[in-house]
């Protein structure tokens, strides 16, 4: 008998790796992956654009409206060449603009609440487009990662924790019950039908909206009256599926931020000296706190270390997804840069947007323990326990 004739392998070559593939399917297709992440995400951005809309209220009309630099007929010619949705140009009255920016304040409270989160989170898109795509002059980096985020939202289950939804699924088995929920699908669909029908929609946009309005009602059908069967396993399936695919988006679009924000530094020349940080220091416009920033702008130590320490925190994060503490360590320093830089250039909103963003990488143990402190204080001011 030559030697290796008496082998069996219980396992044939690549079936570990079949294997593995095979559970990983599973989980992805099986369940939402991060939910407290999602939510975090949800309630980060629906509250930075909420804050936002209300701070600009004043100025609402030179910004977006019938007042703003950027006038209607030059949004007509620009959206008609890049095809961008906005639904302000569906009219010119006033009314229109006060109605859709109301819509888009409104829609910004419900999202953050987590408040029948598949209409609102679309709601919430089809507000940031319509006012951002009506002037594309007047935002700054923040409101571009809000616009792509917006979008991203759509796809995912982003209120399984923290939310109303959640709440009245705990309460009442599902979180589609309620008349609200029906009676929100009809005037959509209303919208829809009359966009479609007058042409204020294009095909491709008529045809998402379709979909989303369309998926809405199977969900709400199949919830009310096959709840335990084949056909919601089949759609919690596709949700999962949806969900896991728009978190992996958002952690590949934060990790493609750093990592082209850190090597366009690099290519630059105050940044390569490291006295980049000095010059808005110096700035009127991006000094709120001139006395503080004339401190850190008159050290050039520090200038020199914030300098260099931005470039490489920027560049070295998406490697360090490979080391959870390392990872963690990172994520808590940009935070604490983008901190400082709403306070000491005067960007709360770009930071309030990129912190929301960051939140997607923080660690589940540590959202939880959030969670439960935050149920801790909220039962100890009803005078009761929580549970």
């Amino acid at each position: 008998m030559e030697r290796g004739e008496d082998r069996h392998p219980d396992v044939l070559p690549g079936a570990a790796v079949v294997d593995g593939l095979r559970r990983a399917l599973a989980r992805v297709s099986g369940e939402a992956l991060g939910p407290y992440q999602s939510a975090v995400v949800r309630i980060g951005f629906a509250g930075t654009w909420l804050f936002f809309l209300l701070r600009e209220f004043p100025h609402r009309h030179e910004l977006y409206g019938p007042d703003g630099p950027w006038s209607r007929e030059l949004a007509e010619r620009l959206v008609a060449g890049n095809h961008a949705f906005t639904v302000l140009l569906w009219s010119g009255s006033g009314w229109w603009f006060e109605l859709v920016y109301g819509l888009a304040v409104a829609a910004s409270a419900l999202l953050a609440l987590g408040w029948r989160t598949r209409a609102t989170s679309v709601l919430f898109m089809v507000g940031v487009l319509s006012l951002q795509n009506r002037s594309v002059f007047m935002g700054d980096g923040g409101d571009n990662v809000v616009h792509l985020m917006a979008m991203y939202l759509v796809l995912t289950r982003c209120a399984r924790v923290w939310s109303l939804d959640a709440r009245r699924a705990r309460e009442r088995g599902t979180a589609s019950a309620g008349a609200a929920g029906p009676v929100l699908w009809g005037v959509l669909g209303a919208v829809l039908a009359y966009g479609a029908v007058s042409g204020r929609l294009s095909d491709g946009w008529t045809a998402v909206f379709a979909a989303l309005w369309t998926g809405a009602a199977l969900w709400w059908l199949v919830e009310r009256y096959e709840p335990e069967g084949e056909r919601r396993a089949a759609l919690d399936v596709f949700a999962n599926l949806l969900h896991n695919a728009g978190m992996l988006v958002i952690m590949a679009e934060v990790c493609l931020i750093y990592a082209t924000a850190g090597w366009y530094k690099i290519q630059g020349s105050r940044w390569q000296d490291g006295t980049a940080l000095y010059y808005p220091l110096r700035l009127d416009y991006f000094s709120p706190w001139p006395g503080l920033s004339g401190v850190l702008a008159g050290s050039g130590v520090v200038v020199m270390l914030l300098t260099y320490g931005t470039v490489a925190v920027q560049v070295a994060f998406p490697f360090t997804l490979f080391n959870r503490r390392v990872k963690n360590v990172l994520l808590a320093v940009m935070m604490l840069e983008h901190a400082g830089i709403a306070v000491l250039l005067g960007l709360p909103f770009f930071s309030l947007a990129m912190i929301a963003a960051d939140a997607v990488f923080l660690p589940t143990g540590l959202l939880v323990w959030v969670g439960v402190r935050v149920a801790a204080l909220r039962g100890s001011l009803r005078g009761a326990s929580p549970r």
